[in-house]
């Protein structure tokens, strides 16, 4: 019992912190008090009380005594944080925030991979090559092949030997993996993506820094045009989660 009421406050905050991140709550939108959300929500003042922390922990809305709770501008949005990105996800993204996500996947990860041909010890090569195989053996249908996308992408950051991007993989990592599932829930994955891992894998074995940083610009911008494509007009509309 005490563990189910332990998720609550996570599946509220995780409700109104999808329909932030989506839009659908505008920015300096003022938010149910605390009774009026909590009874329509039939949880107790505490758990909602709880999802809003979770909320201003992260960002996304502001409260002050005797002017509510306000969704706060995205420049006050903690983006990189993992929960905020699931959420991004959970409908469907706003297509100024995914294209600029991708972005700044375009700024780390080429130079990761190329830094990564240079730097890379036999080890972490082979745990790449073992990982491509789980996710071609797995698929990216599968949470197995997706963990395994997750983690080459992870550990090809780790072979920079730059502790300060490794830090920054936890976040790159989660927008591959729920970019992937977002697509998924969508309209399936139509396209294996798996060659232009392979290339990435095989320009970084060769110690081909140029290559390497090719062929993750060429995978990036792939995934950003089938991301795109089932956003577009006519396509149906994932439910809520």
């Amino acid at each position: 019992m005490g563990a189910k009421v332990q998720r609550i406050p996570g599946k509220i905050a995780q409700e109104i912190g999808a329909d932030i991140v989506s839009g659908r709550l505008k920015q300096n939108a003022l938010l149910a008090d605390e009774i009026s959300a909590s009874d329509k929500r039939r949880v107790s003042r505490s758990a909602y009380r709880e999802a809003i922390r979770i909320l201003v922990a992260k960002g996304l809305v502001a409260s002050r005594p005797k002017l509510g709770t306000r969704v706060s501008p995205i420049a006050a949005w903690h983006l990189l944080d993992p929960d905020v990105l699931s959420w991004m996800f959970t409908v469907e993204p706003q297509q100024a925030l995914l294209a600029q996500l991708f972005e700044l996947r375009k700024m780390i990860e080429p130079e990761a991979a190329a830094l990564a041909a240079e730097r890379r010890t036999l080890k972490q090569l082979n745990e790449m090559g073992q990982l491509l195989e789980a996710m071609a053996r797995e698929t990216l249908h599968s949470q197995e092949g997706r963990d395994a996308d997750q983690a080459f992408h992870a550990k090809l950051i780790e072979a920079c030997g730059n502790p300060f991007l490794t830090s920054l993989s936890t976040s790159v990592t989660q927008t591959v993996i729920w970019s992937t599932v977002f697509k998924h829930r969508v309209e399936g994955l139509k396209r294996d993506s798996m060659p232009e891992h392979l290339r990435v894998y095989e320009a970084v074995a060769a110690r081909d820094a140029a290559g390497a940083r090719v062929a993750m610009t060429e995978l990036i911008d792939l995934a950003l045009a089938d991301t795109t494509t089932a956003m577009a007009p006519g396509r149906k509309r994932p439910r809520r989660k």
